[in-house]
């Protein structure tokens, strides 16, 4: 067939302007193309940009109140009240730093302390269920600011902290932070070492040197979590 179309177009050149117009059956074909797509691929196309668009408009919105995975998200569930205080200094943004009410407040962390004695394994049970640990300890800073906040009776009394000792001497921490020697802030003459001993409490004294380790019974404690940002 393509030899009979070269025959034709090199016999009929010369030829008029009218017999130029007849065109063979085969080009007409080749002008009109079928369509390639459906007329509705670009209605779908640009409602799947608008959905893209929709959702990181949310993300942006959500992203200051969830902050990835850093939120206590069950310490949110547990609790309907809070106290805030700004995050920021005033002027320059918006952001607010929130503890359940009745509970402390220092830098990024609240602090839960009991008014009720638990053995440890009790202790850890209430600070798991309220989003919580105990108390992990890492500066001086921290350990003065509990330090204050505990009640100062003349007997004093003890507040287990996330620290406590698989074998003698071990000590480790609840939630895997590594244990820092320089950092511990033991009475005088405290660590004792002993296996009757393998939990950590502060004695509630004024000073900031109240560490001591003692039998895992009945103890107050003093329970940590992030602070909520929003």
């Amino acid at each position: 067939m393509a030899s009979e179309i070269t025959y034709a177009e090199v016999k009929f050149k010369n030829t008029s302007p009218a017999a130029a117009v007849e065109v063979p059956p085969e080009t007409k074909k080749h002008e009109h193309r079928p369509q390639k797509y459906p007329l509705w691929l670009p209605w779908l196309i640009s409602l799947l940009l608008l959905l893209v668009c929709i959702a990181f408009v949310i993300a942006l919105l959500v992203a200051p109140l969830s902050r990835g995975g850093e939120q206590p998200a069950a310490l949110q569930q547990k609790f309907t009240e809070w106290l805030c205080v700004s995050a920021v200094p005033q002027g320059k943004g918006q952001g607010w730093t929130c503890c359940p009410k009745g509970w402390k407040r220092f830098q990024k962390s609240c602090y839960y302390l009991s008014a009720d004695l638990m053995p440890l394994a009790e202790s850890e049970q209430n600070c798991t269920g309220m989003g919580s640990h105990l108390a992990v300890i890492t500066s001086e800073a921290e350990q003065t600011f509990l330090t204050r906040q505990l009640p100062q009776p003349r007997a004093g009394v003890n507040y287990y902290i996330g620290l406590r000792a698989q074998e003698v001497g071990q000590w480790q921490w609840v939630d895997g932070t590594p244990f820092n020697e320089t950092a511990a802030f033991w009475r005088r003459g405290e660590p004792s070492n002993v296996t009757d001993e393998m939990c950590v409490v502060i004695h509630a004294i004024s000073t900031m040197y109240n560490w001591n380790d003692v039998p895992c019974k009945e103890h107050y404690r003093i329970c940590e979590s992030a602070a909520v940002t929003v």
